[in-house]
This record gives C-alpha cells, sequence and structure tokens, in this order.
C-alpha cells in the first residue's frame, strides 16, 4: 500500500512528500516494544520481605498516567512525522464576487474614424478608464462582441492582465450582441465564489456600436440579463455619418442608438453615447460589494506541527506528575 492510499483510507489529507511517511513505522515498532516491556516487568517484580514498609515507603504509581503519556508521546511522533510530509490541506478563502463585464464591440464597422482615432480605439481607452475606477476587490471580464463572442478575460482582480487582454483585441467580422449578452451572463457565474446559492452581484457595460447582424435577438437576451438582475449599460459609438471602407467599396456605418437604448431600458440600465458617458461610476455604486468563498488547496505543516506540540505538551505533564508523584 502507497503512502498516497493510507492517507486515503486513513481520511488524511494528501501530502507532498508522501515517501517521508514511512517514518510512521517507528510508530508501531515502540507501541510493540512498550507492551513487552509492560509484560516483562509484571514478570520481574522486585521482592521485599516486608511489604507493608514497602508501602509505607514507596506510593503506588497510578498506571494510566504512564499509559497517556507514552500514548502522547507516540501521537505526538505521528503527527509531527505528518507535519514533516508537508500535508496538502483545503482552506476557505474569502473573496469578492461582485462583477463588472466589459464587452467590447470589435466588429469591422468599429474600425470607422468619425469617432477619433477609431470607434474601437476610442472604445478601449474608455473601458480602461472605466475599469481604473472600479474598487480593487471588484472581479473584471472581458467579453468580445463581434459575429462569435467570447470570453478573452474570466473575471478576475488582476487589472494589469485585464488591460493585456483589451488591449489584444483585434477586428472580426460581425456582430452578434444577443450572444455577447448571454456568454456575459455565463462569465460572471465564473466569479470567484460564485458557487454560493445567492446571485453574484454584476452588471454589464457594453461598448458598441449598436449594429446587430449574427446571433439570437438581443432584446431575448437582454429579458434573460433582467431575469437575472444584472443591469446592461451601453455606451453607442460613432455617429450618423460614420462609414468603413470594406473591399473598394465605402459603406454607411450608422450606430444603432435605438437598439442599444432598449436594451439598457430593458435591465433597468442606463445608455449613453461616446461623449456623454463621462463618470461610469454610477455604473459600479448600484453593484453591491458581496463576499464568497473559494476553496484553495494550501499546505497545512503548521497545523500538523500544532497537534504535535499539544500531544507532546500532555506526555510532558504526564511524565512530570509521575516523577513529582502528583495525587
Amino acid at each position: 500500500m502507497t503512502s498516497s492510499m493510507i492517507c486515503l483510507v486513513l481520511g488524511l489529507p494528501q501530502v507532498q512528500q508522501p515517501a517521508r511517511l514511512w517514518a510512521l513505522v517507528a510508530v508501531p515498532l515502540l507501541v510493540a516494544l512498550y507492551l513487552l516491556a509492560l509484560r516483562r516487568r509484571n514478570r520481574t517484580g522486585m521482592r521485599f520481605p516486608n511489604t507493608g514498609v514497602l508501602g509505607a515507603v514507596l506510593r503506588p504509581q497510578s498506571q494510566w498516567k504512564r499509559h497517556v503519556a507514552v500514548a502522547m508521546a507516540l501521537c505526538s511522533l505521528a503527527a509531527v512525522t505528518y507535519a514533516w510530509a508537508r500535508p496538502m490541506g483545503i482552506e476557505k478563502i474569502p473573496r469578492e464576487r461582485a462583477t463588472i463585464v466589459v464587452g467590447i464591440d470589435n466588429s469591422l464597422s468599429m474600425t470607422a474614424t468619425d469617432v477619433d482615432p477609431t470607434r474601437l480605439d476610442a472604445a478601449k481607452a474608455q473601458a480602461r478608464n472605466f475599469i481604473s475606477t472600479l474598487p480593487a476587490g471588484f472581479n473584471v471580464a472581458v467579453v468580445t462582441v463581434s459575429g462569435h463572442p467570447r470570453v478573452v478575460m474570466p473575471p478576475s482582480t488582476d487589472r494589469a492582465t485585464t488591460e493585456r487582454a483589451l488591449n489584444a483585441i483585434g477586428t472580426e467580422n460581425g456582430t452578434a450582441i444577443g450572444d455577447a449578452i448571454t456568454i456575459s451572463l455565463q462569465a460572471i457565474k465564473e466569479a470567484p465564489g460564485g458557487a454560493s446559492k445567492e446571485p453574484v452581484p454584476a452588471a454589464v457595460v457594453l461598448l458598441s456600436d449598436g449594429g446587430n447582424t449574427d446571433g439570437s435577438d438581443p432584446m431575448t437576451a437582454a429579458n434573460a440579463a433582467a431575469s437575472a438582475k444584472v443591469p446592461v449599460y451601453t455606451i453607442a459609438f460613432g455617429t450618423q455619418t460614420g462609414y468603413v471602407d470594406v473591399d473598394g467599396a465605402r459603406e454607411r456605418v450608422a450606430p444603432d442608438t435605438t437598439l442599444l437604448a432598449q436594451i439598457a431600458d430593458r435591465t433597468r440600465a442606463r445608455s449613453w453615447t461616446a461623449e456623454s458617458a463621462g463618470d461610469l461610476k454610477s455604473v459600479y455604486q448600484d453593484v453591491h460589494s458581496s463576499v464568497g468563498y473559494q476553496e484553495v488547496r494550501k499546505e497545512v505543516t503548521a497545523r500538523w506541527a500544532f497537534y504535535a506540540l499539544g500531544f507532546a505538551i500532555v506526555a510532558g505533564l504526564g511524565v512530570v506528575s509521575m516523577a513529582t508523584r502528583w495525587p
């Protein structure tokens, strides 16, 4: 039987150095030696001609004290050996659950230059500024809004990694706003501590020109967000005169501000244009803080060293009690 199987059978945490557990063999060996010593002691007791004098001189020792002292010493040895093997336990770490999902429209229409320098670059800059104002404990996720939306950054408090993911977004074909909202709702469930029965306090900030071309109906997704009590704030980028050049042909790409306003209204949120967005603090101020717990594997050597210390103290008290003839 391997050391890992022993831990599994005994219900003990797994260890990083299972080979060191073989030192536990010393415990049953010492138990056997102790029992052998007790047996020999009972067979070869000292004889005195006058047992009355012996009883007056020596007070009888309590056998249970000796047994307890030995048992505690062996338990201390077993615990310190287990600590030496570096056990790994599960610790519940408190994590902020509040999550903000930033949706960036990266469709070809976002390359229009009617917003300086382009709609996409302006949206990224607006997103960076907004993320920098969020409380440090809030989780931020980034979702692309193209014909095939995806999560490019799961909920995290790592602002540097989030910004790199944001900056790396390039253009893609199509715009599926409904699918992007659905994926944003799924991303919220990935927030640390999101396994709690209570819904994760969250909001979605959608930066887009609103021209939906693919995927599911945006208003159906908005209804799902409203049912989940996740407001979807929208920021419309672009002007009515915006255009892009595709295969040598110039195409008008006026923003669909009506659709974005309807999504925000359906989810009890607000909608802005790129020029009027300004301070977005109202987005996260309405998202209440909520702390959940995430299970993390962590070394618990100190815990077992503490157990060993406790056993050693009890064993020491037993030895001192016998040596000083306490009652």
